[in-house]
């Protein structure tokens, strides 16, 4: 598999759903909004649920769902995640209404040379020892708010696995899917507007283990169609939004970089950030060694860019103040085909993943039903 590059479109992305949002709710926002949501926002739904179903991308989607399923059948346009397309940077564009570059929580894996070492941030652990970091120094580093806390139109809550930590006042937490959607019933049944942002892990957790066209990751994801279908018949007066983060591809090879020590001997500090969007921070007077070295090795399966230009071609949002460059380091290497790199010791064997610029990555669903929506199908990019 050799795939087309798609850069994010930052008026037709999954940023601009919380643009769209916070206009809707009256929060601060300077983005750029959807039409084609912000018209069914303004029929006046009592409840809304913005339901991010991690990995679910259009190639997933399609992949494991019949055209005629409730989920497919609703989708209104494609849009593009972010880049990198992934948990850490696309949860946090969505979240916050911040482009990448805004909150800078790029990918997993990040380099802080204040603290001399590379931290999957998320968990706060050191990415080669697993050593604990301190989540404080995480949000102190790299504030990123909720959009939707400052609306005094809706009642705001977060529908969350018991893992998510974000900082929210208001963090309703479920442990399996059934409580989750039994949650969100509960929620629209109450008097007063509520607007629910929620999340879930699936079916990105399952992809990851056993790949996007696996059988278990059908089931997960008919589960989820089944269990929305059903959700949305329960209750009455409620816009239901659903999107994803990013897509999937299924994983060919996972090669150990960390073991080739030609390549990282040429390294300032350890390859950091994704496993299909890989970054390299080189020492002085070796980058031209290095270029030479990883494309010849490694260039049939993977583009190496600067990241400088990347950045200023809008990558990573559409400002060109890079406050958060120097987390990003001097290359990035984007993943073309169906291998992927394993950047440390601790990193698992994947049989499916994402990060890349790849179609099957970053195209997404805007999907949306309420009492007022007609169903149509719009896979406009």
């Amino acid at each position: 598999m050799k795939a087309n590059f798609v850069k994010p479109n930052f008026k037709g992305s999954i940023v601009n759903i919380s643009a769209t949002f916070a206009e809707f709710l009256g929060c601060p926002n300077d983005k750029p909004t959807l039409p084609i949501l912000a018209n069914e926002l303004s029929k006046n739904y009592k409840n809304i649920v913005f339901l991010i179903l991690d990995g679910l991308g259009l190639h997933p989607l399609c992949t494991n769902l019949d055209e005629n399923s409730f989920l497919r059948r609703n989708v209104r346009q494609t849009l593009t995640s972010v880049f990198p397309s992934t948990t850490t940077n696309a949860t946090t564009s969505l979240l916050s209404n911040l482009y990448p570059m805004e909150h800078g929580w790029f990918g997993w894996s990040l380099y802080f040379e204040e603290l001399g070492r590379a931290v999957n941030i998320f968990p706060a652990v050191d990415t080669f020892t697993g050593e604990n970091v301190g989540e404080s120094f995480i949000k102190q580093r790299l504030p990123a708010k909720p959009f939707y806390k400052l609306s005094k139109i809706y009642r705001p809550s977060a529908i969350v696995p018991d893992f998510w930590h974000g900082d929210e006042d208001e963090r309703i937490v479920y442990r399996t899917l059934d409580e989750m959607f039994s949650l969100i019933e509960a929620c629209c049944a109450e008097k007063e507007k509520r607007f629910l942002y929620g999340y879930s892990a699936e079916p990105d957790s399952t992809m990851h283990r056993y790949g996007v066209s696996s059988a278990q990751a059908a089931e997960i994801i008919i589960k989820l169609n089944d269990g929305i279908e059903k959700l949305s018949e329960k209750v009455s007066d409620t816009l239901f939004v659903i999107t994803a983060d990013h897509g999937q591809i299924d994983v060919g090879e996972n090669i150990a970089l960390y073991e080739d020590s030609e390549l990282t001997a040429l390294l300032k500090w350890p390859q950091y950030l994704e496993a299909r969007a890989t970054a390299f921070k080189i020492k002085d007077g070796s980058e031209d060694k290095f270029t030479t070295l990883f494309r010849k090795k490694y260039g049939e399966d993977f583009e190496l860019f600067r990241t400088e230009d990347l950045i200023r071609q809008g990558y990573f949002g559409p400002n060109q103040e890079a406050e958060h460059a120097s987390l990003l380091g001097d290359f990035i290497a984007v993943g073309k085909t169906d291998k992927i790199f394993r950047l440390s010791p601790f990193g698992h064997i994947f049989k499916g993943h994402h990060t890349s610029l790849t179609e099957e990555e970053m195209f997404v669903p805007l999907i949306y039903y309420g009492k007022n929506a007609k169903t149509i199908i719009n896979t406009e990019r």
